[in-house]
């Protein structure tokens, strides 16, 4: 009996010994895992007082997007654009549709959808699924994920707090050219001394170099600190001419401060009051303030610079807003073909033709294996989609033509397990006018873009002349230039008058000579009240309107 218990004892303390190992090794390679999540990378000490710093801009490593997946992208940014009212903003709409993306591995959706999970917009509170997201983009190389990643540890979301890891993430991030990170780095070395308790340092130097970096990126904080701290070392022109590229790049602060300046007219403003400039930039800056995606490279149009006369403003800010904000030339002849036309078989409806609203003759419903009651078009459906697979499968239908007589026949994907199979009439295509047709860019909705009627006569000119023509132009280099998908951007415009000379953008730290600039005409040029003084004047593209007649 003894020697029985003994052997149950080392049996036991063998199974014991087992279960601790295991236990021991699984959480041995838990950590290995962990270690080598990005999360926990390994990196170079955060150091305020280098002198050096390589200025590298983030387009470089933006990597292409699938089309399908950015259009899913545009609408969830459509769905929460800041030109809603915020009981508007959808957020579980988009968090579905950047899911979509994110399957796609779209890198912008992929960090929208972050962000969601951290605020639990629209989804459940997940903060661990926020930080693999993150994860996701640092592996793809995108320098703003890392920028997002000291954002979560100096905040200790979904990670261990550490200042000294959020510090090293950022100084990666400015390093690869994310512009958000070259600015706030900017910001906490621009300081007379150093003040680690307050995280500022006294290195001005490499400050200015971040800040010009991220400056050259348009990006609007970099500029409003530049433009305050250039400034204050006495350089008033330069620091008037950044704090307006500014506003241009969507800084409220810039706006806000130019406000105040013209409005007591401080050594900013040349020590002029101007209180209708001063106007301007506070209707501006209100406008920034409910839109941050804004951006106004056309500000010149509504807001130039002294020594330029200022053009008639009628006090409402939209008109400001939308004489500053990016243009598209649009025209009926760049309607594309309906999807339906593309298709073939009984899908195919010729381009023109669109079915109606409420089918000739009423709502009919007939089931599988009849025969077609009235000519047209049908829409298969499965009667009580549940699962998952059946919504996918209804939404994946598209109208079907029968003829009168016709059996309605199952689709080779479905079978009685499906479910009950019905088929809706829609009716018979009708006309439709182009301009019926038109559909606005996506930007429109979202109150970034205005899309104008193509000018009159194709007008271009090299960036080393000057302006041919008043109005608004928009530039780009030639696709093979070193810096083209830095300079090459849909906001790429400015407002020019006849025989001054096109922007320059060494100005803003670019190594573009003027010469590889291509400048095109897209009129929206100011015009004469009978005073003579300019109006500021708007004329949008108009489906039902000539170009002739629209303002």
């Amino acid at each position: 009996m003894p020697t029985i218990f003994i052997k149950k004892i080392k049996l036991r303390g063998t199974a014991i010994g087992v279960a601790l190992l295991s236990l021991i090794v699984f959480f041995l390679l838990i950590s290995m895992f962990m270690h080598k999540l990005p999360r926990n990378m390994s990196l170079k000490a955060f150091d305020p007082h280098r002198k050096e710093f390589p200025c590298n801009y983030e387009k470089y490593s933006e990597t292409p997007l699938n089309e399908e997946a950015e259009t899913w992208f545009r609408e969830g940014l459509a769905a929460t654009s800041f030109d809603l009212w915020p009981d508007d903003r959808d957020y579980v709409k988009a968090a579905k549709l950047w899911s979509k993306s994110a399957e796609e591995k779209h890198w912008q959706a992929m960090l929208n959808l972050a962000s969601l999970y951290i605020q639990g917009k629209g989804v459940g509170k997940d903060t661990e699924r926020a930080v693999s997201l993150v994860e996701e983009v640092m592996k793809m190389g995108i320098p703003r994920a890392f920028d997002f990643m000291g954002t979560l540890h100096i905040n200790g979301t979904g990670v261990r707090q550490d200042a000294t890891r959020a510090y090293a993430f950022w100084s990666l991030a400015a390093e690869m050219g994310s512009a958000d990170a070259q600015a706030y780095l900017g910001e906490r070395l621009n300081a007379s001394r150093d003040d680690p308790a307050r995280e500022t340092w006294g290195n001005k130097a490499l400050a200015y170099k971040l800040l010009e970096c991220a400056h050259a990126q348009e990006n609007g904080r970099a500029a409003s600190i530049l433009g305050l701290s250039l400034g204050l070392d006495g350089d008033q022109q330069r620091a008037l001419n950044i704090l307006h590229d500014g506003v241009k790049f969507g800084s409220e602060k810039s706006a806000i401060f130019l406000a105040v300046s013209f409005g007591s007219g401080d050594a900013t403003a040349n020590s002029r009051e101007d209180k209708d400039r001063g106007d301007r930039y506070g209707a501006i800056a209100d406008m920034l303030r409910l839109n941050p995606d804004l951006r106004l490279p056309n500000l010149d149009k509504v807001l130039p610079l002294p020594p330029a006369i200022l053009p008639y403003w009628d006090g409402e800010k939209e008109t400001l807003i939308n004489g500053a904000k990016p243009v598209k030339a649009t025209s009926l002849a760049d309607i594309k073909p309906s999807p339906a036309s593309l298709r073939q078989g009984r899908a195919h409806i010729p381009d023109g033709l669109v079915l109606p609203d409420e089918p000739q003759g009423g709502h009919l419903i007939q089931h599988l294996h009849t025969d077609a009651t009235i000519s047209g078009f049908w829409l298969a459906q499965l009667a009580k989609p549940y699962t998952p697979k059946q919504v996918a499968w209804n939404a994946a239908q598209v109208p079907m033509y029968y003829a009168q007589g016709e059996s309605f026949t199952p689709p080779e994907d479905i079978t009685k397990e499906s479910g009950v199979l019905r088929f809706h009439y829609l009716g018979n295509p009708v006309p439709k006018l182009p301009a019926a047709r038109h559909v606005p860019d996506w930007r429109v909705p979202q109150g970034v873009l205005r899309e104008i009627h193509v000018p009159s006569r194709d007008l271009r000119s090299s960036g080393l002349l000057t302006a041919p023509a008043t109005g608004i132009w928009h530039g780009e280099v030639d696709p093979a230039h070193p810096l083209a998908k830095v300079f090459n951007q849909w906001t790429r415009q400015a407002y020019v008058e006849e025989g001054q000379p096109f922007p320059d953008p060494r100005d803003r730290g670019l190594d573009i000579s003027p010469k590889d600039i291509q400048w095109q005409w897209l009129d929206q040029a100011n015009q004469p009240l009978p005073s003579g003084r300019k109006d500021i004047t708007i004329r949008n593209f108009s489906p039902s309107e000539p170009a002739s007649t629209t303002r």
